[in-house]
């Protein structure tokens, strides 16, 4: 299949599609005698894999891995399962972190008047 019916099937854009495939993310596919790509159901695969695993968080480093493991009949699933718990910390860390720039965004708002008077809570502490 070509690259537009790829692309319909698994919601990526031409674009990403390639550059997946220039990044060696995915397997290459085949070329015809022209020289356009020839997809298969193994490429659709790869990319739904990449897309969901770039959903949850995971880089394209990471997603390239998890494509090499599906072709690895000799995987472990422990190893998947520690790289997601890792990812899963990661992201804990990361709401931690957002949660607590939230907070102080909340302050600031609450603190400053909003009003046409120069003076701001929010220069202020910023500059403390």
């Amino acid at each position: 299949m070509n690259i537009g019916a790829v692309a319909k099937l698994t919601g990526l854009s031409n674009k990403s599609i390639r550059l997946y495939e220039d990044k060696g993310i995915i397997t290459p596919p085949n070329r015809s005698e022209s020289g356009y790509r020839e997809y298969s159901d193994k490429h659709v695969q790869e990319l739904n894999l990449v897309l969901r695993a770039k959903n949850a968080g995971f880089s394209l480093v990471e997603c390239k891995e998890f494509v090499q493991l599906a072709h690895n009949p000799n995987r472990k699933s422990s190893e998947v399962k520690a790289r997601t718990e890792e990812k899963l910390r990661e992201i804990e860390i990361k709401i931690h972190e957002l949660t607590e720039m939230k907070k102080q965004l909340q302050s600031w708002v609450t603190a400053c008047p909003g009003d046409s008077e120069s003076r701001c809570p929010i220069i202020e502490d910023l500059t403390k």
